[in-house]
């Protein structure tokens, strides 16, 4: 931008700067979510191996507890993060019920 303010030119570089930074935190979450899904798929094989039910709402409970309480702790809405837990919890008791065929 050759005829831009220098203002300007700081900004859009300030804004690169952090959208870098937003798809790189992307990128971790969409790893750090597969190796959760991994190991949540060895908890239904598992499970189902052992004839144990694909739900455990006690754990959940306990889990949803623990992320709002972290979630408080790093600034963050601990409702946003306990609709995300009970997404990613959706989503894997699905793949547990379907390891265990019901």
């Amino acid at each position: 931008m050759p005829d831009a303010p220098a203002g300007d030119v700081a900004a859009l570089r300030e804004l690169s700067r952090l959208r870098d930074s937003i798809d790189n935190l992307d990128a971790a979450l969409v790893h750090l979510l597969a190796e959760r899904f991994k190991c949540t798929q060895q908890v239904g094989q598992l499970k189902a191996e052992q004839g144990m039910p694909p739900a455990d709402p006690e754990r959940e409970a306990v889990q949803i507890e623990r992320l709002r309480r972290l979630a408080a702790e790093a600034k963050l809405d601990p409702e946003f993060a306990e609709k995300f837990l009970n997404f990613v919890v959706a989503e894997v008791l699905r793949h547990h019920e379907a390891i265990a065929g019901t």
